[in-house]
């Protein structure tokens, strides 16, 4: 049977690759630190697993919703450069090596961009704490030299699916009236359906020629304004408050988490997807909304 290994495939997006991996007729392995699944610490099943699988996908990595200690920096860092680095070992051990190694990256990377769009070829690389951790994940995965396996980086903007991510806390604000603007509203919001990300994980195991990064992203992102609204539509919410960003700052030092990720304009086209071939399901944030909701 055909295999696929999913690393850190215990969270929203590892559960529903497993689910659809299941209905290709695919054999899941999944690395994880829950049992009973394989332990990081154990690299001889690590590479038992691995030896013949035509996939490797790995989503493993800390939660970035906390604030940004030094702990939980070191933690964010090393949950995926020492991850990437398990696993490159191990493919190198290998007799038979996946075919494919597909990681997580993340949109974070580009800069703030209010006035144009990131693209893989005139993406603009940001600074700053998350795009240390985006860059350093990158070249932990890259800095592997693997003749039998191709490598593809996804950097993927904000996943939206039903049963968890984003759409808890953004259906809670609309819920209680606090779904208007973030911030300026300006800010731009690129977003990705869980559906879509899945297809691109197979389109792109399925194209021996592609290779390298990938944004993924859906190729109409909104501003802040507009997804708040969309959501209110969604909902059948007429009204939301603003929250102003020092309202934001505030907040987030009592839930523990950081304004960045509400605040930061992610504005990313998935200019080599497109180019390639791939077709969206999901083009319009409307859809993505009422199929989400409607589930």
């Amino acid at each position: 049977m055909k295999k696929v290994v999913l690393a850190g495939g215990t969270g929203f997006i590892g559960r529903y690759m497993e689910e659809r991996c299941k209905e290709l007729g695919y054999t899941v392995h999944i690395i994880s630190r829950q049992e009973p699944h394989i332990s990081w610490e154990n690299k001889d099943r690590m590479i038992e697993a691995l030896d013949g699988a035509e996939l490797l996908v790995n989503l493993a990595g800390k939660s970035v919703n906390c604030r940004y200690n030094e702990t939980n920096k070191r933690a964010i860092m090393l949950s995926r450069t020492s991850t990437t680095n398990q696993l490159g070992e191990a493919v190198q051990a290998c007799e038979h090596p996946p075919k494919m190694w597909i990681n997580s990256s993340t949109a974070t990377i580009y800069r703030h961009a209010e006035d144009r769009p990131m693209t893989e070829e005139a993406g603009e690389i940001g600074s700053g704490f998350s795009v240390d951790v985006a860059r350093s994940w990158e070249e932990a995965f890259f800095s592997f030299d693997l003749p039998k396996t191709r490598q593809a980086a996804l950097r993927i903007a904000i996943v939206l699916g039903p049963g968890g991510g984003v759409m808890t806390p953004y259906r809670n604000l609309v819920k209680y009236g606090l779904g208007g603007p973030q911030g300026s509203g300006r800010q731009r919001f690129s977003w990705i359906h869980l559906e879509d990300l899945f297809g691109i994980i197979m389109f792109l195991n399925e194209r021996p020629e592609l290779n390298g990064v990938f944004n993924c992203a859906a190729p109409n992102p909104v501003q802040n304004d507009e997804l708040m609204a969309a959501l209110r539509r969604a909902a059948n919410v007429g009204f939301g408050l603003p929250a102003p960003e020092w309202l934001l700052e505030l907040g987030a030092k009592v839930i523990r988490t950081e304004t960045e990720l509400v605040l930061k304009s992610r504005w990313v086209l998935p200019e080599r997807l497109e180019r390639a071939g791939y077709t969206f399901l999901f083009l319009k944030l409307d859809k993505s909304l009422q199929s989400i909701l409607s589930s």
